[in-house]
């Protein structure tokens, strides 16, 4: 080929694009990877899932620091540094983009940085630095990622408006924030800041945090953040914002139709995320795009251009970064020849609060909504020695469980490391696992794992930690 030309081409090095790119180069197959970023990593290690996870764990110290009083242990009251908080946060997305950097350039991968533009089925310009670079291609990989929604009423050019990007870089803690959206996004960031000092406000339009997630994890979370917030305003939303010299004022509508207006030093507005098809130059492509810009795919992740594949957030829920990683893998082992498709049976979800909430499979309220029949088995975490030891005994692990076959269909667990625990769950589904299998697995003791292993023995009516008789 020449030297402008590449069999494949991965457009957007997030978690999904750099993976693709990564295995198509491991199976031999010429690579060029296109983002405006100097390194691979995408939205979620520069802007999302890394940094904010970072800024958690010092959430999390803190919260730990302040609760050992009740085991015997007292510290002095932290002192926060938060622009060496930040420049720590900073430290740990450059090092991984960079390592990123360097395992693309042991794979030999042309990577580009430039905004891409499809000028036809085969063919992109790409804007770099000073000049547009034309590549030919066999197949081209779309993984361009989302980017923060944005409410038309609440657009304001103000500083102190923001997106989840620009939490993740204050220079101060707030003295008070409003959180529009109590989504994750809003309730993970949010929880930073209370436990920082800020005071936070929760509004969510809904009845309930976190919609779509079973409402008795979302109770274990709740109980955990009524105190650390300074309110949570349920069916409640933000009808405008306004610039005060020393805030923003935002006016609250409640599910009583009454209004009040509330100011806040920052609003942060978190209400999902809108996928990045526009601009791509997909007009020169047979490629389509629905009613909310998402790409359209098939099974495969093939668009209606044979040569273009799209993956990732930009192709619909759940819009995750490990969903994207493997339907790239996905995408590439088409690309190879092989015959496979995008078909798990769990994509696992995980809330990096504090409780971490997480699950995977079919949710009981799923089940509920859908008619089916399905045994759900819990298992209280006031019975798990593990939780004891670390003062956590308000989590819960759920199975949920199809009666006839005993086949595990779902997995949901509320506490700390939920998002480590949960990947039991999603192999589990994948396998087809029964209770039995799960319950005759030993699990290690004393461990929080266990408590999945008990949540199988209460579908039998035989855990040993709690008194459950099966029901006839």
């Amino acid at each position: 080929m020449a030297a402008d030309s590449a069999k494949v081409v991965v457009i957007g090095a997030g978690p999904g694009g750099y993976a693709a790119a990564f295995l198509a180069a491991d199976m031999g197959l010429s690579v060029a990877l296109v983002d405006p970023e100097p390194n691979p990593g995408g939205v979620c290690l520069y802007r999302g899932c890394i940094p904010s996870k970072a800024l958690l764990h010092v959430a999390k110290v803190l919260t730990e620091a302040k609760e050992a009083k009740a085991f015997g242990v007292q510290f002095a009251q932290p002192k926060i540094d938060i622009k060496k908080m930040q420049a720590w946060k900073n430290d740990v997305v450059n090092q991984l983009t960079g390592g990123l950097g360097q395992l693309g350039k042991q794979r030999k991968i042309d990577f580009i940085q430039g905004h891409a533009h499809f000028t036809g089925p085969n063919t992109i310009d790409v804007k770099t630095t000073g000049r547009t670079r034309a590549l030919a291609f066999e197949y081209a990989i779309i993984a361009t990622g989302s980017r923060p929604a944005v409410v038309p009423a609440l657009e304001l050019d103000s500083p102190r408006l923001l997106d989840s990007t620009g939490a993740l870089d204050l220079d101060h803690v707030p003295g008070s924030l409003l959180v529009v959206g109590g989504g994750y996004i809003g309730l993970e960031l949010g929880s930073v800041y209370a436990t920082l000092g800020s005071k936070v406000t929760v509004v969510e339009m809904m009845p309930t945090l976190l919609p779509g997630a079973d409402k008795d994890l979302v109770r274990v979370l709740q109980q955990r953040v009524n105190p650390l917030f300074e309110s949570i305003m349920l069916e409640t939303t933000v009808e405008s914002l306004k610039e005060q010299k020393n805030g923003l004022t935002a006016r609250l509508r409640g599910k009583d139709g009454k209004t009040k207006d509330m100011l806040f030093d920052n609003v942060l507005v978190s209400v999902g995320r809108k996928p990045n098809s526009s601009n791509l130059g997909l007009e020169h492509t047979a490629v389509k795009v629905d009613e909310r810009g998402f790409i359209v795919v098939n099974d495969q992740r093939i668009t209606h251009e044979p040569s273009i594949f799209a993956i990732g957030d930009v192709v619909g829920e759940p819009m995750l970064a490990h969903k994207a990683s493997h339907e790239g893998r996905v995408a590439v082992e088409v690309i190879a020849g092989e015959d496979v498709t995008f078909e798990p049976r769990a994509i696992p979800a995980v809330v990096f609060t504090d409780p971490e909430i997480a699950w995977c499979g079919l949710m009981e309220a799923e089940a509920r909504a859908q008619g089916r029949p399905v045994t759900i088995a819990k298992f209280p975490w006031g019975a798990s020695g593990r939780a004891k030891t670390i003062g956590r005994s308000d989590g819960l692990t759920k199975l949920v469980i199809d009666p006839d076959t005993e086949q595990i269909l779902g997995v949901a667990i509320a506490g700390p490391g939920a998002g480590d625990l949960i990947a039991e769950g999603a192999l589990a589904i994948e396998m087809a696992a029964l209770a039995s299998d799960v319950g005759l697995t030993i699990h290690p003791h004393p461990t929080l794992s266990e408590t999945v292993m008990e949540s199988a023995d209460v579908f039998f009516g035989q855990a040993t930690h709690v008194y459950r008789p099966k029901r006839s």
